[in-house]
């Protein structure tokens, strides 16, 4: 370290992409994005999972175990201290229950009536809003338009059209949008993962009555049971782990826009485990989407505003 009585050290021109701020950065987004991929893929192969047990446990019941497995895992990993949560902190981890709980059941019971891929289409909608409303660039504004175009199509009005699961759909998006605001708020104010891990606690008590209900008017199997559970380690135990961390190596509108691989994820296991097949409307909006999501991942790196980080 230069000793400071010698005076200032000579200016050395040195290029941003070699500083060590921006090494740091440029890591830190590759890790962001590795593991938005890997959290993608896991949500979506737990959401065709877990409509498997539809027929027997209902999306409510499948929501219940999933809720239940979550708690206990992340509450094992968490151990939150609940005594020592402030007001502000209490606050933010509710509004996260809350989001938990209202997410999953209004997701999968669109799935149940349209099919993984179109529900999480539309679900992506809430990171779609996220990502305009944070957005300083021209570029992202363009990739959202294309993204909400894409979606619009798969909206198109048929004989078919089932507007209730539109609705769920839809109202998932409004739950995802908060849930990547408010997990992020929770990673800033409460330490490590005790905040993810309080609320999926507070939400699994919750469905303790919802999943109570099922249970006694359902006669629930063994591979059900099963299934629900499997979802409930992907859809929420490693999703929730890794977006709290991705959230404090990338901006939340970066985050938002690059999550749009959901919906293709969606669509192909969708395809290969549940045998949901799109039509040529439906994947060419998936395309556009992807493109949108190509684009503004890799302008992400050049200009971005300087967004506060967890």
């Amino acid at each position: 370290m230069p000793d400071s009585s010698t005076g200032p050290a000579p200016a050395v021109d040195v290029p941003a992409s070699q500083t060590p701020a921006s090494a740091s950065s440029a890591r830190d987004r590759r890790i962001g994005v590795a593991m938005m991929l890997g959290s993608g893929l896991s949500n979506q192969t737990g959401a065709s999972i877990a409509a498997l047990a539809f027929p027997v446990l209902g999306p409510a019941g499948v929501v219940a175990v999933r809720q239940w497995v979550a708690a206990i895992v992340l509450g094992a990993v968490g151990r939150p201290r609940f005594r020592s949560f402030t007001a502000a902190q209490w606050r933010s981890v509710l509004g996260l229950a809350v989001v938990f709980a209202g997410i999953n059941l209004s997701l999968y019971a669109a799935v149940e009536r349209l099919g993984l891929g179109l529900a999480v289409t539309l679900e992506f909608l809430g990171p779609l809003v996220v990502a305009l409303a944070g957005s300083r660039r021209r570029v992202d504004w363009l990739c959202a338009a294309a993204a909400a175009g894409a979606v619009a199509v798969l909206m198109r009005p048929t004989p078919s059209t089932d507007y209730v699961g539109i609705g769920l759909a839809l109202l998932a998006a409004v739950f995802w949008g908060g849930y990547i605001l408010l997990n992020r708020s929770v990673g800033k104010r409460v330490p490590g993962v005790q905040g993810s891990a309080a609320a999926a606690m507070v939400s699994g008590a919750l469905y303790l009555p919802v999943g109570l209900w099922v249970f006694w008017h359902h006669s629930p199997t063994v591979l059900a049971v099963a299934c629900a559970m499997v979802a409930g380690v992907l859809c929420s135990v490693l999703p929730f782990l890794s977006d709290l961390l991705v959230l404090r190596r990338v901006p939340a509108h970066f985050f938002g826009v690059f999550m749009s691989v959901n919906p293709v994820f969606a669509a192909l296991i969708g395809m290969v485990v549940l045998g949901q097949h799109l039509d040529a409307w439906a994947w060419g909006a998936i395309a556009v989407i992807v493109t949108a999501n190509t684009v503004g991942a890799s302008s992400g790196g050049r200009g971005r505003d300087r967004s506060r980080r967890v």
